[in-house]
């Protein structure tokens, strides 16, 4: 996290001092660097310049507009899983023929509205859907480009709630019936095959998953291409894991990555398609949060924080681990071990169990790292809580890019019925 260094023993997001912007905006609060976000793409397109290829920024990871302004800038793409996505990226002013729409479950009004709307191709997860796909673009009198994502049965060795690439996973169409789905597709008249889709899960820490997918899809489009399918884009999907601090094995890079794609698909020819999300994202920004109270427990000590499992569910939903470090840098300061815990009436509610912290006290600020992806997106309004705002920073100046809403705006959403 190159953007985030202290000061002064001050924690900075390039030149602003997070207090200062604690002092604007209050806590907790997302904070975003522009410029980490801009090296880190620039970096991942470096690493596959030896292809021709295109990525299309996985915005489930975050999908704040203001980051797909910056990505689109760069000239990326977006891969979309909803119509919701879809219409957020067109807002952001990202061009119909780099929106490729994924997504296991896409609707007949999503699948109108992306036609309607334009769209670089689907990802097409299942034959009813393709069936759908079809129908729609017939009664619209027009031709949809597709590929069709393909299921591996290959185990990415990640969590499993974000593996996606195994036979019992709900993605995509089993390897072994693909040969027979590209032939039915092939007779549709209203889609055209343009190329395989693949991907096999996120926050991927070993390449050998990954090598043992493509290889299988190597052979595949070969096996197309006698079949006589046109198969001129491969899409890899994303999954390539960061650095959450916590791994003693070394990361695969973003290097050896691009390395391992290279060797297996530069003899087909093929536009090679990215989605990368995590990787562009989550070492780019931080969650901010105060000290509400430091609580004696028995046999153990509670920091207890003004952030909660409604701000960043990744600890209680996947048991993440986030680096947790305070705002004032003081070297001299003794550490303790505590369970970093939020407001919100569950014990899920919990960032960390008996983490070693330098002691803080009461208003003393804290942030959590590698905060940028699947992290305010994921965000909600448990026990009336407002989402938190997000803020981002581009050099010496920063912008509140989504508000947080007040107390009262959230109650008056809420429609009492007459009769009560």
């Amino acid at each position: 996290m190159d953007n985030f260094n202290y000061k002064k023993r001050e924690l900075h997001v390039d030149k602003v001092a997070i207090r200062e912007i604690a002092s604007s905006v209050g806590t907790p609060f997302y904070v975003y660097s522009q410029r980490a976000i801009e090296k880190k793409y620039q970096s991942f397109s470096k690493a596959f310049s030896k292809l021709n290829c295109s990525i299309s920024y996985a915005m489930k990871a975050n999908s704040n507009q203001a980051i797909l302004k910056i990505l689109g800038n760069l000239g990326s793409g977006m891969d979309v899983v909803s119509g919701g996505e879809y219409l957020r990226a067109k807002a952001a002013g990202i061009p119909s023929d780099r929106i490729v729409f994924s997504g296991v479950g896409k609707t007949n009004e999503e699948i109108h509205l992306a036609i309607s709307g334009g769209v670089r191709q689907f990802n097409v997860e299942s034959e009813p859907e393709l069936i759908e796909i079809s129908r729609v673009a017939s009664n619209l009198n027009v031709t949809v480009p597709l590929t069709i994502r393909v299921n591996p049965d290959i185990d990415a060795k990640t969590h499993s709630k974000i593996s996606t690439g195994k036979s019992q996973n709900k993605f995509g169409i089993p390897i072994i019936n693909a040969r027979e789905i590209y032939a039915f597709a092939a007779s549709l008249s209203s889609v055209k095959i343009v190329g395989i889709d693949v991907h096999i899960g996120s926050q991927i820490l070993d390449l050998e998953p990954y090598r043992a997918a493509f290889l299988k899809i190597h052979k595949l489009a070969m096996d197309l291409r006698l079949d006589g399918h046109e198969i001129s884009r491969i899409d890899l999907g994303g999954g390539l894991g960061i650095d959450y601090g916590l791994n003693d094995t070394k990361i695969p890079s973003h290097l050896e990555y691009g390395a391992l794609v290279t060797e297996i698909f530069k003899d087909l020819g093929c536009e090679i398609e990215l989605e990368p999300g995590r990787w562009i994202v989550g070492n780019s920004g931080l969650l901010i949060s105060s000290v509400i109270y430091l609580k004696k427990g028995e046999g153990r000590d509670f920091l207890i924080v003004d952030a909660a499992m409604n701000d960043l569910i990744r600890p209680a939903l996947y048991e993440a681990h986030h680096e947790i470090i305070p705002i004032a840098e003081n070297i001299e300061s003794s550490s303790s071990l505590y369970d970093v815990v939020g407001p919100v009436c569950e014990t899920g509610d919990t960032f960390a169990v008996q983490r070693e912290i330098i002691d803080m006290k009461k208003d003393d600020l804290l942030a959590f790292k590698s905060a940028g992806a699947y992290a305010a997106v994921m965000a909600s309004e448990y026990n009336t809580r407002p989402l938190v705002p997000e803020v981002l920073v581009n050099g010496d100046k920063f912008l509140l890019i989504r508000a947080r809403p007040t107390i009262q705006e959230m109650i008056d959403r809420d429609q009492v019925p007459d009769w009560l």
